[in-house]
């Protein structure tokens, strides 16, 4: 925001889970007063009954970068998302629409099941992914079971990504681990105070969002819905969150250290005006 004020600059979102209208608290999405402060665009803009989708994300993104452009601003992209990120940049696979017949068996498999299906359609795939890694697997069984043809095939003739029409200037933040899970773990508490449970409440309490929604796999959700129905005390729910929200971490933390290309800055510095100094010498030039 510092950055974005100083600049003259929008706020873009590019995170998957602050998209939701319904989950400020728990996907962290900016306050009202941060909005207030400088200019935000796609937080919370897309309804919980609906399915946001990188795609889908990267379309609104294009937009709204333009849009700042036209106007004089800067273009503040921010947001933890790697796969929106890389499919705003590099672009989209045009993968056709998945039976929905054939997504919904997929879902409904146990992450484990789907890993040895994925092994007999796409092999390559299922060597690369993670056992563990719930919506990645179910994405690359559905796709090859759908349409015949793997992911990677598809993924070979991406087309729509921005990198070649504007010039990225990108920043990496991969602070000291120990530090940045204390505060996950830390942030996660306050969460649950202060409006988390709350917000699944109402969630749950739609008759309109599907079982199989994107916003109902979001970190919190699934253990705060245990919770409230009495399937695990509060205690048991914030611990099985906070080991889901360190896995992420983790996990993101291993993505935006070897997958981003050798251009972006990496820093481990956690001082903004250290941080901010360096964007604004690379913006100049």
């Amino acid at each position: 925001m510092e950055l974005a004020e100083r600049a003259g600059g929008v706020v873009i979102n590019a995170d998957s889970a602050q998209v939701y209208a319904d989950l400020r608290v728990l996907s962290a999405r900016p306050s009202v007063a941060d909005e207030a402060r400088v200019p935000h665009r796609l937080f919370g803009y897309i309804d919980g009954a609906e399915s946001s989708s990188a795609a889908r994300g990267a379309a609104d993104a294009r937009e709204q970068i333009a849009a700042a452009q036209a106007a004089g601003r800067l273009p503040v992209l921010v947001g933890g998302t790697g796969l929106y990120l890389r499919t705003l940049i590099d672009g989209i696979a045009p993968v056709p629409e998945i039976d929905p017949a054939i997504r919904a068996e997929v879902r409904a498999m146990p992450v484990a099941e789907a890993h040895r299906a994925l092994q007999e359609v796409d092999p390559v795939a299922a060597a690369r992914l993670a056992p563990a890694d719930t919506t990645r697997v179910a994405r690359a069984l559905e796709v090859a079971r759908s349409t015949g043809r793997t992911l990677a095939a598809w993924q070979d003739a991406k087309s729509g990504g921005l990198g070649d029409a504007i010039r990225l200037v990108a920043t990496t933040l991969l602070p000291d681990r120990d530090w940045l899970l204390a505060r996950c773990e830390t942030r996660l508490e306050a969460m649950f105070d202060e409006g988390a449970v709350d917000e699944v409440a109402r969630l749950l309490a739609r008759d309109d969002v599907p079982l199989a929604a994107p916003i109902r796999r979001a970190i919190g959700v699934p253990e705060i819905a245990a919770m409230l129905a009495g399937d695990m005390s509060r205690e048991a729910a914030l611990a099985a969150a906070k080991i889901a929200t360190r896995q992420y971490a983790k996990r993101q933390y291993t993505w935006f250290r070897n997958q981003p290309p050798a251009t972006w800055l990496r820093t481990s510095e956690s001082e903004k005006d250290i941080i901010i100094g360096q964007i604004e010498i690379r913006l100049r030039n």
